[in-house]
Formats: structure tokens, C-alpha cells, sequence
């Protein structure tokens, strides 16, 4: 043990302040602490009481004669006495044990108090002759019971159990040893082990270390040493175990036996233990000295050394080490704090023993972290890299990382900056930056290996300790898709997942596959999202997942459910129009299939729109009108029965220049597939059809399809809208064919096509005369304009000749001609019918 180092972890507290008070008279026979105090027991039966500091309370009388043993109870305010009383009767012992409670005081006179005494007990009786005691020991159980063991100079120990101050207590003996010498089997030690339910004493002597077993009757006893002690060397340490003191060495022992030995030589005067330190006042029979130690048995380091006066007896209280010198003086000696301890050993660079210390006396987390940064930094400077990297590790979760990575971003310290971000994802304390640095540092050293256990080698499924995101990322820049695509599969990340596949790496087919296998929300998910570059490589298949989205009614069909209901749960086709932006091709062969297979589609409006954009686009756009009409009203298109048109420039033209017959040829069929749908979906039977007219007719007027506006006219019965597309067109047949269809009245049509005809006829200013021969002949028969009216109509076209209506001139003139000469002879009627009338009045 000469080997070990000696430090000074502790100091002397109140020094020069600290000693015996005076008003504590006589020799001091005993001392016991607790509660905040020490109680001293003197030869001439007082006790007295020190506060804090050794400063004097009060002190009373216990006992008539000395006080030999006192113990201050922990969980009650209680003292127990033994001393010596006066002797009632010859065979009464005068030895007998007080119980005191200290919380209730009585007066003594005008200036004494003393503490009320419950309880009063002889210890010897004809069952438990008297003998000399040794030592003495009170365990403190449920109150108010109390176990008091009393050793003896002839190797038995009396114990008394019960609430004393009720006197309800029984006695036993335990017996120790049969020696006939005493002073080889007095009882020098007792302790007191309580393990769950087990309660166990030790018993010292000066040739043994015994064991009872008290929870069985009788007590068994087990001797667990052949070699013993003497009085003050014995204790007990937080663990329960018993320490005693040989000249050689100090012994700990347990239930099982002897343990640990730690060879401390000279005389062991004082044992004692505090805050897991060992104390020990030993005598040096060389020089006759005392000297106190404490010992660190667990750093193997003495953490204070003095030389010292004679020790009568040693306490601990108030956190500190008491030392009361047979002089009467007393030592205070208290730890000092951990950073002073600290402080000391940092200056030694000692950083293995503040390490040790910091540990054993269980500080805080972050005061171990920050010895250990120190140490780290110790080594750091001496390029023990290795070393030093192994100190930083145990830092982590109070240290921070940057600390630490900022040392070792050198390549050539490359592996330990792995083994720091390795540590750092193991305990779930890394962030995205540190889960990036340490994918670089794997793909800079190459290493698949650690990079597939970093990867692959997690404790859960969708458990990871490190950034989803981060690691694609990252894997992906060095060209570890394979790698990036098992982290976006198990993390459940479709979307980064199909990322790899089609972005990187152009596996078009497996990217379809790995759709396929989705549930249906999330296949949609990843079609809206990389529908686009599907659709540009694998049109087909990309439809055909679609189709089975849209359409599919397998397990999700519910019993009883109405079509239209399922239909609203699935997603709608126009939900994936954008994936198509760059291909109208595929969107019209995907609305297509769609149609015919779903005729009652919550979104047939939406499709019919789309569709019909699609059909009548002369350039075969993707629809844009259609999707980029928010907030614009389309139903205005139509105000009070007249279409606002915007007519193209080509007025009307439908081959532009024959340069493109494929293209052309494509169109005039796109145009036939469009009004056949405004027709179906426009079906008798409906007031509204299943698209927005007011789109349909833009995209008709935008795109001069002068068959689609006829229909829509004629179908909301806008005839002069008809008429004027003809118009426009200079389809003179046509238009008085439409006139004929439109403008009968007989059957619901309106007259006043033909005179809105014949003003477009005379402001035409190109002959016209066999077209406006044939619309007189229905303005003349229906009566519909004064022959005026049509003069001044007509008059307007310069390129028509008077023969033009020379014959229906010519009728009008004879109809008016007869109208004129009816007329006439009905007033001459009227004439004489009136004279006769006045004559026969006269008469």
C-alpha cells in the first residue's frame, strides 16, 4: 500500500474553532451523532448535546453514575443509554438501559431542561446474569420497535426486542463463545445486515468473526473467520459489510465469508467508513504516532493523511469527519468539493484517477464528460490519436460532436472520425450533417463492407438510426444506388425509391413492377410524381397501371355499395392529367379506354372537356384551356342566348396548305371523333350535356370547327348563331337549306331567318340574284317583310339588277292592284247601303 498516491481530497474545517465545549465536563466515555448532532456521554452520568460545529445546547443527567454506551436514533428523535444507576437492591444490577425522546422537554429547576425518559430497563435479571459489557448496538425497526444488542465480556449477547416505552419487549441470548478466558471471547464488534427480510448480526471477538441468523428460532450462528479483533476496529461499510482491523491488514466480510483484504499495517486504533471512503486512525509502533487515513479503496488511493494526537473517539456528521482527541480538541475534516479534487489531479495530469473518481462517487453525467474531454485533449496533444479518439467516444450525449469532429476532419484520421459517427448513430444523437459525413467517410475509404452493415444491419424494420433522406442522398452522389434504393424500400420512401430507379438508373420496367406491388394509394402517389418520365418511356404499361387504378373494383368493392359510391372512392383520371403534359397522345388513349369502360364516372365532365380539347386541337396540344380555367366562368361564353365568339384568323378555313396530309388527315379524324361525342354526350333525354357547352363552343370557335358549332347552336336552339356560321362560311347553299330546316313555323322554327338572310344577301356586293330569288319566294309566301322593307334591303347590293325582283314586284303590284279594287267595291257597298238607310229614316 506504500505504493498507492496520497492526495489531499480533503481539509480541515472550522479550524481553531473546532473542540469539546467547556460546559461538557468530565471524562468522555462515549459519543453517538445524528440528526444534526453529537451527543457526548461522560463518567459522571451526563449526556450532552452539540449543535453544528460543536457548539454546546444543553446537557442533562442520564444516569446517577457513569453513562457507559448511547446511541441517537435516525428515523426518531430518540436516545438510548446505558449507564450506571443507583442499585435498589442487592440483587438488582445498577446497570440499566434509558430510552429518552428529545422532541418533549421538562423543566429542571429555573435553567435546566431535560428530555422526557419513556422508558426504563434493567438489562440483567436472574435469566441474563450479569456480566461486563462490551459493546453495544441498537437497530431501528418499524417503530416503535427497536432491537438492541448487548455484547458481553463472556462471549454472549443479550437482545432485547419490543417497544420499551410500553414495555412490551422480549428477550434472548445469543451465545458466542465458551472460553473460560474472557478477555479472548468478549464481544469487541456488533453490526447489524438487514437484506430484504433476512436480519443478520455480526459479532466480533478477539478470536472469531460469528454470524447469527435471527429470523430463525433459535438463532443460528455461523462462524465465518478463526481470527477476530479488538475493540474500535471493527465497522460496517454502506454495503452492509463488516470491516474489522488487524494489525496487518483490514478485513471485509459478508454473509459468505471472509472478502476483500487490504494490508494496511499498524495498529488499527479507529475504524470507520464515510461516503464510500474507508477511514482508519493507525499507530505507529516505530515512532508512537497516530496518523488518520482515509482511504479511496476503489481508486486505491489515500484521499487524506494526518498526524494526529490520541483518538478517543471518531463520528461523522453534518458531512463531515469528527476526531474528538482523548485532550478533549476535536477535528472537523471535510471533502472538498469534486471541481477542487478535480482541479488537483488535472494539474498532475492525472486524468485516469479524476476519471476514476468522478465514476465512483457517482457525479453527474456532464462532470464525467468534461474530465473526459480533458483526458481526450491530454492525449490529442501528445498525438495519441487512438487513444484519445476512445476518451471523446464516452463523451458522447453531453459533448458537443463538432467538438470532436473539427479534430479529426484530417484524411489521415479518416478511421477514427468513423469511429466517432459510428458511435454517434449507435446512440441515436446524430443528426443529418453527422449521417452525411459518415457515408463520405465510407465511400472515401471504400469500404462496402461497413457501409452495407450501416446500412443493412438494422433492429427493426422502418428503424433507423440515421437520416432516410441524408443517406439516399448521399449514396446516391457516390453512385451507391443499390444501397440508396434498399434504405428508401425498407424506410417505406416509394417516392425516393422510384427516384433511383428511373432518374439514375433508366429500369423503367422494374420501376412499373415495383408500382404494381403497391397499394393502390400509394401507386397513385407515385404515379402523380413520376408519372411524367413513365409516360415519356413506357406509355403503354403506364396506362395499364393506370386503368387498373382507375377502374379495378377488386377487393375494394363493397357489398351494396352502388357503382357510382365505389366509383367516388377510386382515383380520377383527371387526378393523373399533368403525368401527360408533354403527351396528348397518351392522355387521349388513356381518357379513351377510360370512357369506354366507366360510363357513369363521377369526373365525365371533366373527361368529356379534356377529351374534346384533345379531338379538336388542330396542333394537338395538350389540353390547356380545359385545365386553366380557374376562376373564369365558362357558362358567361353564352350571355342571354348569344355567344361571344372569337373567331379565328383563318375564318372558317379548314386546310390550310396540304403541306402535312398526314397531319391533316389526323385532324379531320380527331374532328369526327369530337362531334360524335358532343352528340352522345348530349344525349335527348338530358336538359344539359355531360361537358361544359360554353368550353365546347371556344374550343369549336378557336379551332373553326364549323361542324361542332352547328350542332351546339342548333342543339340550344341559337339559329341565328347557325345561320351565322354559314354566313361566315359563304355557304350559300347551306345556309338557305338551314333557313328552310330552321325557319319553318309550321314546325317551330323562326321566320325572321329569312329576312335576317336576305339583309346578309344585300350587303353582300356579289351577284347573288338565284340565292335571293329563292329566299323571296319564302319571304312572299310567309308574308314576312313589306315589299319596301325588301327594296331597301336589296337596294344596298350593287351587283343586283332590277330583274332580280322584277317578278316579285310585279305580284306584289298585282296583289295590291286586287287588294285596291276589293277594297273599292266594298266602300261602294258601304255607300249605298248607307243612302238607302237615311231615306227609309226620312220617310
Amino acid at each position: 500500500m506504500y505504493q498507492w498516491r496520497k492526495f489531499e481530497f480533503f481539509e480541515e474545517k472550522l479550524a481553531g474553532k473546532c473542540a469539546i465545549p467547556e460546559e461538557v465536563e468530565g471524562k468522555i466515555e462515549c459519543c453517538s451523532s445524528g440528526r444534526g448532532k453529537v451527543v457526548v456521554g461522560c463518567h459522571n452520568g451526563a449526556v450532552s448535546l452539540l449543535d453544528r460545529g460543536l457548539n454546546f445546547n444543553f446537557s442533562f443527567h442520564a444516569h446517577s453514575s457513569s453513562v457507559l454506551f448511547l446511541q441517537q436514533l435516525k428515523q426518531r428523535n430518540f436516545l438510548v443509554t446505558v449507564g450506571e444507576d443507583e442499585q435498589l437492591s442487592p440483587q438488582q444490577s445498577a446497570t440499566c438501559l434509558k430510552v429518552f425522546d428529545l422532541d418533549r422537554m421538562q423543566s429542571e429547576g429555573s435553567s435546566s431542561v431535560s428530555p422526557d425518559c419513556i422508558g426504563i430497563l434493567r438489562i440483567f435479571t436472574n435469566q441474563f446474569p450479569k456480566a461486563k459489557i462490551t459493546s453495544f448496538l441498537v437497530l431501528e425497526e418499524a417503530p416503535p420497535i427497536l432491537l438492541i444488542a448487548i455484547g458481553l465480556d463472556n462471549g454472549c449477547i443479550y437482545c432485547i426486542k419490543g417497544d420499551i416505552a410500553r414495555e412490551r419487549i422480549t428477550r434472548f441470548k445469543l451465545q458466542v463463545d465458551n472460553a473460560s478466558d474472557k478477555s479472548q471471547s468478549s464481544i469487541v464488534g456488533l453490526g447489524f445486515r438487514v437484506d430484504g427480510q433476512a436480519l443478520q448480526l455480526f459479532a466480533v471477538t478477539p478470536t472469531s468473526v460469528n454470524l447469527f441468523s435471527l429470523q430463525s428460532q433459535p438463532a443460528k450462528r455461523q462462524t465465518l473467520d478463526e481470527i477476530g479483533s479488538v475493540v474500535n476496529s471493527v465497522a460496517m461499510s454502506d454495503r452492509s459489510e463488516l470491516i474489522v482491523g488487524r494489525p496487518e491488514a483490514v478485513y471485509f466480510y459478508d454473509v459468505d465469508g471472509r472478502g476483500p483484504c487490504w494490508a494496511f499495517e499498524g495498529e488499527k486504533k479507529f475504524l470507520g467508513w464515510f461516503r464510500g471512503y474507508l477511514l482508519c486512525v493507525i499507530a505507529d509502533q516505530r515512532n508512537g504516532k497516530n496518523t488518520f487515513n482515509v482511504y479511496d479503496l476503489k481508486n486505491r488511493l489515500i484521499a487524506h493523511s494526518l498526524v494526529v494526537n490520541e483518538v478517543s473517539h471518531m463520528l461523522c456528521e453534518w458531512g463531515n469527519i469528527i476526531l474528538i482527541m482523548a485532550d478533549k480538541s476535536a477535528l472537523c475534516i471535510g471533502e472538498k468539493d469534486m471541481e477542487s479534487k478535480l482541479d488537483m489531479l488535472f494539474k498532475k495530469n492525472l486524468y485516469t484517477v479524476a476519471i476514476n473518481i468522478v465514476q465512483s462517487q457517482q457525479a453527474d453525467a456532464a462532470a464525467t464528460a468534461e474530465v473526459l474531454r480533458k483526458y481526450g485533449d491530454h492525449l490529442y496533444s501528445k498525438q495519441d490519436y487512438d487513444e484519445a479518439m476512445a476518451q471523446y467516444i464516452h463523451t458522447i450525449g453531453h459533448l458537443e460532436p463538432s467538438y470532436v469532429i473539427q479534430k479529426f476532419l484530417d484524411a489521415q484520421r479518416i478511421y477514427n472520425l468513423t469511429n466517432y459517427l459510428e458511435k454517434l448513430h449507435e446512440k441515436g444523437l446524430a443528426s443529418k450533417d453527422h449521417t452525411t459525413l459518415l457515408l463520405n467517410c465510407y465511400t472515401k475509404l471504400k469500404d462496402v463492407e461497413k457501409l452495407n452493415v450501416f446500412i443493412k444491419s438494422e433492429d427493426g424494420a422502418g428503424e433507423h438510426k440515421f437520416d432516410v433522406e441524408t443517406a439516399i442522398r448521399v449514396c446516391r452522389a457516390a453512385n451507391y444506388h443499390e444501397h440508396a434504393m434498399y434504405v428508401a424500400k425498407k424506410a417505406g420512401r416509394h417516392e425516393l425509391y422510384l427516384k433511383i430507379l428511373l432518374e439514375d438508373l433508366g429500369r423503367y420496367d422494374e420501376a412499373l413492377e415495383y408500382i404494381s406491388s403497391l397499394e393502390p394509394s400509394q401507386a397513385g402517389v407515385t404515379i402523380k410524381e413520376y408519372g411524367k418520365i413513365l409516360i415519356a418511356h413506357k406509355p403503354v404499361e403506364t396506362i395499364e397501371i393506370l386503368m387498373r387504378l382507375c377502374t379495378e373494383d377488386g377487393e375494394s368493392a363493397k357489398e351494396g355499395a352502388s357503382n357510382v359510391t365505389y366509383l367516388s372512392m377510386l382515383p380520377s383520371p383527371v387526378d393523373f392529367l399533368n403525368i401527360f403534359i408533354h403527351h396528348p397522345e397518351s392522355l387521349m388513349d388513356f381518357l379513351e379506354k377510360y370512357t369506354n369502360k366507366v360510363k357513369d364516372s363521377p369526373a365525365q365532365v371533366e373527361i368529356h372537356n379534356t377529351l374534346l380539347e384533345l379531338y379538336l386541337s388542330r396542333d394537338f396540344d395538350f389540353p390547356s384551356i380545359s385545365q386553366a380555367n380557374n376562376g373564369v366562368d365558362l357558362n358567361l361564353v353564352v350571355r342571354e342566348g348569344v355567344p361571344v365568339q372569337s373567331r379565328p384568323e383563318s375564318n372558317g378555313k379548314v386546310i390550310a396548305d396540304g403541306k402535312d396530309l398526314t397531319k391533316e388527315k389526323d385532324c379531320l379524324e380527331r374532328h369526327k371523333k369530337g362531334l360524335q361525342l358532343l352528340k352522345n354526350a348530349w344525349p335527348p333525354e338530358l336538359e344539359h350535356p355531360l361537358y361544359d357547352v360554353g368550353l365546347a363552343i371556344i374550343l369549336c370557335e378557336m379551332n373553326a370547327f364549323r361542324d361542332g358549332l352547328l350542332y351546339l347552336y342548333e342543339k340550344m336552339k341559337l339559329y341565328k348563331e347557325v345561320i351565322a356560321c354559314y354566313m361566315q362560311a359563304h355557304d350559300h347553299e347551306g345556309l338557305i337549306a338551314c333557313c328552310k330546316r330552321l325557319g319553318d313555323s309550321g314546325k317551330g322554327g323562326d321566320p325572321s331567318l329569312w329576312a335576317d338572310l336576305l339583309k346578309y344577301f344585300g350587303e353582300l356586293g356579289e351577284d347573288c340574284s338565284k340565292a335571293v330569288k329563292e329566299v323571296l319566294t319564302y319571304i312572299e309566301r310567309d308574308d314576312i317583310l313589306p315589299p319596301i322593307i325588301v327594296l331597301q334591303t336589296l337596294s344596298r347590293n350593287p351587283c343586283l339588277t332590277i330583274s332580280v325582283i322584277k317578278d316579285y314586284i310585279a305580284r306584289k303590284l298585282e296583289q295590291e292592284s286586287k287588294l285596291i279594287e276589293e277594297d273599292r267595291r266594298a266602300i261602294d257597298k258601304y255607300q249605298v247601303s248607307a243612302y238607302s238607310f237615311n231615306c227609309s229614316c226620312k220617310l
